[in-house]
């Protein structure tokens, strides 16, 4: 046999191996849980709209209309919609694990990263003192966390609904070194994954990320996977720092969230007023996506039925679905 017979013999076990290890290749599909959506309703005026109920909007998915799981406003129970559209109060299920009962969806889960870094040293404790007033005026349904970063993250209270807890781990918090906003935010979007029910994340910066090792638009992608609104309240002004600026006004708007720029005390407790009264008005549904083939990005859109085009709806404008065999 010559050596063009081998090499001819090679190329046929080389294709056919092929065959078999493309045959052997695991299938990926999307994988999507339940969805969680929150949102809020203004008029032309920029005040809040109260008392729209479940038949008032179409959630859209990539052009695709959803149907309902449950809906709530504010901090108010939050009500079953059945197959048929109709509305019925919640059934709790004491059996069913946490993570799958709709009481999980009782009040919000807050968690408030706070800059320790050695550009907050002039302002800490008047920043300390705003997150306090803050916490003490959020639902008593609220579960709150605190956590405090420099160039690591710190754990100052964990999710519990005991506010004055949360206060005391936010006093024990001292100035640190380099600031590692992103690392940060990433490390506290995962915990808040984790959590059932609605999320929100509130970051008090006072300067410039230095030492992270991730991209903001990485931490934005997690955050709009995971349907977590990012509000960020930050103590330079808009055109000191372009940059940052910048950043935190696309985590926000991407996530649904706001950025305000507060440089004083006043301002800052202002702030951490409208973010409250942004949760106490905002509104929550809960859905499973219908058949969709987009494995990508996809996109949506709540829509207001027969009512005034005038009115705004601020939402998150999609999320990734995870991938899994």
């Amino acid at each position: 046999m010559n050596r063009n017979f081998w090499i001819a013999a090679a190329l046929l076990v080389t294709t056919a191996a092929g065959i078999i290890i493309a045959q052997e290749r695991p299938t990926f599909r999307v994988k999507v849980d339940m969805v969680v959506l929150s949102f809020t309703v203004t008029d032309n005026k920029g005040k809040y709209v109260n008392g729209l109920k479940p038949s008032d909007f179409r959630i859209m998915e990539d052009g695709i209309p959803q149907k309902l799981s449950t809906f709530s406003e504010g901090n108010q129970p939050p009500v079953e919609i059945s197959s048929d559209g109709k509305v019925k109060p919640i059934v709790i299920d004491p059996a069913k694990p946490e993570a799958t009962r709709n009481d999980a969806f009782l009040g919000t889960n807050v968690f408030v990263l706070f800059d320790t870094s050695n550009y907050m040293y002039k302002t800490f404790v008047y920043a300390s003192d705003a997150i306090a007033d803050f916490i003490r005026g959020l639902d008593r349904a609220d579960s709150v966390a605190v956590y405090t970063y420099s160039r690591n993250l710190s754990r100052a209270s964990s999710l519990n609904k005991d506010h004055n807890q949360a206060i005391f781990g936010l006093r024990k918090a001292v100035a640190g070194d380099d600031s590692a906003l992103y690392n940060a935010l990433l490390l506290t979007l995962r915990d808040a994954a984790k959590v059932a029910g609605r999320k929100v994340v509130i970051v008090f910066s006072n300067g410039p990320d230095n030492a992270s090792m991730v991209a903001p638009d990485d931490v934005r992608a997690v955050a709009e996977d995971e349907g977590i609104p990012i509000y960020v309240i930050s103590t330079n002004e808009v055109n000191n720092d372009a940059v940052s600026s910048n950043v935190f006004k696309r985590l926000s708007s991407s996530t649904g969230g706001k950025t305000y720029f507060a440089r004083t005390w006043q301002k800052q407790v202002e702030a951490f007023e409208a973010i409250r009264e942004d949760l106490g008005n905002s509104y929550t549904v809960t859905y499973y996506p219908q058949e969709n083939p987009n494995e990508g990005f996809r996109k949506i859109a709540v829509e207001l039925i027969d009512k005034d085009k005038k009115l705004r709806v601020q939402a998150r404008p999609g999320y990734r679905p995870r991938s899994g065999f």
